[in-house]
């Protein structure tokens, strides 16, 4: 189909012979002609009969369409792309009523060719020739096609580049019949050179080729298996040849110098063979016509013609968007931008983003170095989509001029890299040099107009401040990741106009240490600590990795919250996206149950090209779907088709034309928690076993310990006075108001059993109830604590002291430690076990059916760093807790203090074990761990969440006191051996757990199942609580202790100021 190119119009003509042009020669048209063989003339027919000897359908000879010999060469002298719909009807109709063909099982090449005339003709009428037009009238020639034809393969040849026909028509030295060739194409020819008409023409032409390429690519005609439509491009660049003297080479035009001779006829053919056989994306767009075109064979590896679904390769996509128009007009708004409006694209980041290891193979562990900037997700502009995905070979297929994409391997500063930026390693804190780096090159880079081209930029950070955050916790904490991140993109918004920033989550240290741990015969365990030290070495369950999470979390709230202030929606041509797509990754899991690290490089860290592949595609599919209802989740093993704009949504989608409102945080009204449990029935009769003790059981409830536990500045003080102690607030013996305003132990309870009796309630003394703690109290009052406990138990007419059930909660250590380096042989962890243990030995002897819980002291340091200026000191403690004054976060002194609180806790923690405390059936002690691991609570922003702290910044809030109140009965909860050791205080009113059928009662050694195993064998089985580790926490504490008391002595010539404190 096509017009007098294709019908032949001159193609045997003799030199000089002007008018036998209009001889149709059918018989040597490239894409139709049969005369003769391949030996002795070129064209598709012939070609093609060398495989199939039995075509049918070319054309022979000479004569108009309707002839005998033209056969199904249904091109017209003359037409236009209006005409088209016309030949595929009347095709169609050949097809069917051809007897020789078998129409429904004979497999069809059809060619077509237009668009010479209608450019010939544009000035002469913009409208008619517009390229809308002529892109609508090609499609629906390629719709009657694409409905009725079965078993048929489209060539839908570009348009040539028509200009160069004036180099022919303008030289001098080459005989042409000017005046014909005028006629035949005045608006190619009648125009000076510089003339805006001319330049008009060839944005027309331009438009021609690129509105048939979008039309195919669209994925319209891809619906059936049996059909398909392929664009060959090879005019589309093609240049006048020449001849040896550099002139024209009028040999390839017959006599008119317009038409095609049929040597041009073969050459055409030729070229359109190899492009049928070359990969989609790789195909020739230009031609020297002068050489010889050899002709390409089918091969063993590839033997089929090439289409756009088979030739997807390797990491390959399929772009199937019918609409890939640009705005009308440059968008002057970042909420009205279409992917074709994007001229430039950038990157910023680390390894990742660098592209480190993503074309390595899978032995090559050094080639990790090498950066395969071209295959990065975000940047990468190697090869083309149907090969390589990734957002600029997307939006290429959008907009062919796209720039800043990299190419190649190389490092940042490397010219390939253009704007991919990213430095392998780099933190946070480094990102701002890499904004000023990538705004100097956009403005050095004569491609780019950095005031008038929309770019995208995506940053993705952080992973690197992950891995070493444990060698400094104050330089890579969450508020200084903040602070950074805010930094680099405040410089970002004041510097470059239209541009549209994808903010983009980093890898989870989970699914690092899940990927590399999870494979340790194939990952490179022994550089674990070269790779990422504070992600891949801590143990698992360990204070390291717990703190790890909660930081990774502080960071990702940081960026959302940088996000949503709408710090950076305050230009109309610019924004910040938060594309949260890498949020929850699942990785891939082999029959084995190991990690599938085809997806990662040889260092099972940075991800492969098959991961960039998906990291693209799900990039992608963020950027089109709308603020608030972004995917958040990627699975790699997932099919992730490459969504297309919409008529009524074609903007890359913004808060603002998303119609989203960034969230505010509402404000707490309490600290109550809601309380989910089902099972809250008491025993069928009391139970005389402390190991069938339900919570509704519990008839009494009671509480040792220090200021922590009478609630010490719960609420903020009144007065100038000491900070009140709010008992009816306290965490294990409170019993103001209900579980929904004011979450305790003993309203946890009373959702159980509402007569429970001895809760503290209020503030006074005479309100006290059975919370026997003292301010300032330590290890050594807990005897006398004991015994005060147990008169006002035997004292009261409310309490059958032989029959109730008592719950008893002891917590003390604090002060311990606050005055450990005044005396440490009265503060020493032996010291600290054995107080404790008399006042045990006392419920021991005096309580029947008691149920102890006995709370591992929390760690000071731990709880206490983090909390910055926000505080009258850096330390709050140290106005306090005379050991923590001037005890910076590594020193020797501050290391010592570690060490003691880690030897209280490890005293302790065999106290479940303790063979005198098995003896009874009515009585059990339960160390509960929560405070092991104790993390310093982070807000939003990573810096201290001083909502759990009172003003003094020592004590405990209502909110840290409903806490801590929640880990301790989650820890009731929890078996002996598989107790939560840590508390991160984050705040949910649906964090309290339940009994439940199959475990309703109050965990104790025994029915933790732990009796019989362990316990016989005696506590040193138990690593986590030992007696023997605790020895060892002792030994491995004295090297330390007896430094810092040489240091000590070394500085008693100042001794240290008494200061009136206020202790635990």
């Amino acid at each position: 189909m096509g017009d007098s190119i294709t019908a032949g119009n001159g193609a045997g003509s003799r030199p000089g012979d002007v008018l036998d042009v209009l001889t149709q020669y059918r018989g040597l048209s490239w894409s139709a002609g049969g005369d003769h063989n391949l030996s002795s003339v070129t064209t598709l027919p012939n070609i093609l009969r060398e495989f199939n000897p039995s075509l049918k359908g070319f054309s022979v000879g000479t004569g108009r369409e309707n002839s005998p010999g033209a056969f199904l060469n249904q091109a017209v002298a003359g037409s236009r792309a209006e005409d088209l719909p016309a030949q595929a009807r009347r095709l169609v109709d050949l097809m069917k009523n051809d007897t020789s063909i078998n129409f429904q099982e004979d497999w069809k090449i059809i060619t077509l060719f237009i668009g010479g005339n209608d450019l010939c003709d544009v000035c002469n009428d913009p409208f008619r020739y517009s390229p809308e037009n002529f892109t609508s009238n090609i499609g629906k020639a390629l719709d009657i096609l694409h409905a009725e034809v079965p078993r048929a393969f489209v060539n839908m040849v570009k348009v040539l580049q028509i200009i160069s026909l004036r180099e022919l028509y303008q030289e001098k030295n080459v005989s042409c019949p000017r005046l014909i060739l005028r006629n035949l194409c005045p608006c190619v020819l009648k125009f000076d050179d510089n003339s805006t008409e001319l330049a008009s023409l060839i944005e027309v032409n331009k438009k021609y080729q690129e509105g048939t390429h979008q039309l195919v690519e669209s994925g319209r005609y891809d619906t059936r298996e049996d059909f398909t439509v392929v664009v060959q491009p090879f005019l589309e660049k093609v240049d006048m040849p020449k001849t040896p003297e550099g002139l024209p080479d009028s040999s390839f035009f017959a006599p008119d110098c317009f038409h095609f001779s049929s040597k041009a006829h073969a050459h055409a053919a030729s070229a359109l063979w190899n492009n049928m056989l070359e990969p989609v994306g790789q195909k020739t767009t230009q031609h020297k016509f002068e050489s010889k075109i050899n002709i390409m064979c089918p091969n063993q590896d590839w033997p089929y013609l090439s289409t756009y679904k088979n030739d997807v390769q390797d990491y390959g996509s399929r772009l199937l968007c019918s609409d890939r128009a640009p705005s009308a007009s440059p968008p002057t708004s970042v909420h009205a931008l279409r992917p074709a409006d994007i001229q430039v694209v950038a990157a910023l980041g680390d390894s990742l983003t660098a592209g480190n290891g993503i074309g390595s193979k899978a032995d090559d562990l050094s080639d990790v170095t090498t950066q395969y900037r071209g295959l990065s997700f975000s940047s990468g502009g190697d090869s083309y989509l149907e090969k390589v995905t990734t957002l600029p070979n997307i939006l290429r297929k959008f907009n062919g001029n796209l720039t800043g994409y990299a190419v190649g391997t190389g490092d940042a500063n490397d010219t390939n890299a253009s704007f991919n930026q990213a430095v392998p390693g780099a933190k946070t804190k480094e990102l701002a040099s890499q904004v000023q780096t990538l705004i100097q090159k956009m403005k050095d880079d004569h491609r780019v107009n950095f005031q008038g081209d929309w770019k995208i930029i995506t940053v993705l950070i952080g992973g690197s401040d992950l891995c070493d955050y444990c060698t400094d916790s104050n330089l890579y904490s969450a508020a200084n990741f903040f602070v950074h991140l805010r930094n680099a993109l405040d410089l970002l918004h004041r510097e470059v106009p239209r541009a549209l920033v994808n903010l983009v989550d980093f890898m989870s240290p989970s699914v690092m240490r899940q990927t590399f741990l999870g494979n340790l015969d194939k990952c490179p365990q022994q550089q674990a600590s070269v790779f990422c030290n504070c992600v891949l070495t801590p143990r698992e369950s360990s204070q390291e990795l717990a703190r790890l999470e909660a930081v990774t979390q502080a960071y990702r709230s940081n960026a959302r919250e940088l996000v949503e202030s709408g710090r950076y929606d305050t230009r109309e041509d610019f924004s910040v996206v938060l594309q949260p797509f890498f949020s929850n990754l699942r990785l891939p899991i082999l029959e084995d149950g190991s990690p599938d690290l085809s997806f990662f490089a040889p260092d099972c860290l940075h991800p492969s090209q098959k991961f960039h592949s998906q990291l693209s595609r799900a990039l992608w599919v963020n950027m089109l779907e709308p603020v608030g209802r972004k995917t958040d989740t990627l699975d790699l093993m997932a099919d992730i088709p490459l969504p297309c704009p919409t008529q009524n949504k074609p903007f890359l989608r913004t808060a603002r034309n998303s119609n989203y409102t960034y969230p505010s945080n509402p404000a707490i009204e309490n600290w109550g928690s809601d309380f989910l449990c089902t099972e809250w029935n008491p025993s069928t009769s009391v139970p005389t076993s402390v190991h069938e003790l339900r919570p509704a059981d519990i008839k009494v409830v009671a509480a040792l310990g220090d200021s922590v536990t009478t609630a010490v500045g719960a609420r903020p003080s009144n007065t100038s006075d000491l900070p009140t102690s709010w008992r009816g607030l306290s965490w294990s013996i409170g019993g103001d108001g209900d579980l929904e305003s004011h979450t305790t132990l003993p309203n946890i309870l009373k959702k159980f059993n509402p007569n429970i009796l001895g809760f503290s309630t209020g503030t006074r003394e005479e309100t006290a109830g059975l919370n026997v703690a003292v301010e300032g109290a330590r290890a050594r009052d807990m005897p006398t604590q004991a015994r005060d406990l147990v008169e006002r138990m035997k004292n009261s007419a409310e309490i059958n002291l032989h029959k109730d059930w008592k719950l008893i909660t002891l917590f003390i250590g604090s002060n311990d430690l606050c005055h450990y380096c005044e005396n440490p042989e009265a503060h020493s962890a032996q010291e600290y076990v054995w107080h404790i243990q008399q006042a045990l030995d006392i419920l021991y002897q005096e309580l029947p059916r008691a149920f102890v819980n006995v709370v591992e002291v929390m760690e000071l340091a731990g709880l206490y760093q983090g909390q910055g200026d926000t505080c009258v000191m850096p330390l709050a403690a140290q106005s306090n807790c005379a050991c923590f004054r001037g005890s910076q976060e590594n020193s020797l002194k501050m290391q010592e203090l570690k060490t003691v609180n880690w030897n209280f806790q490890s005293g302790i923690s065999g106290f479940s074990f303790r063979p005198q405390y098995l003896q009874r059936e009515d009585f059990a002690v339960v160390v509960q761990p929560f405070f092991r691991h104790t993390l310093a609570p982070l807000n939003n922003r990573g810096g201290a969440d001083l909502s759990i702290f009172s003003e003094d910044c020592l004590h405990f809030s209502e909110h840290g006191h409903a806490e801590l109140a929640i880990a301790l009965w989650n820890n009731m909860m929890e078996p002996v051996d598989r107790k939560t050791t840590s508390n991160n205080f984050t705040y949910s009113r649906t964090k309290l757990k339940c009994p439940s059928p199959e475990s309703p009662y109050i965990y104790t050694l025994r029915n933790s199942q732990l009796l019989q195993d362990k316990a016989a064998a005696g506590p040193t089985e138990l690593p986590w609580a030992t007696p023997v580790a605790a020895g060892c926490g002792l030994v491995v504490g004295i090297g330390t202790v007896m430094a810092w008391r040489a240091l000590r002595r070394r500085q008693r010539g100042n001794p240290p100021i008494s200061l009136n404190t206020v202790s635990f």
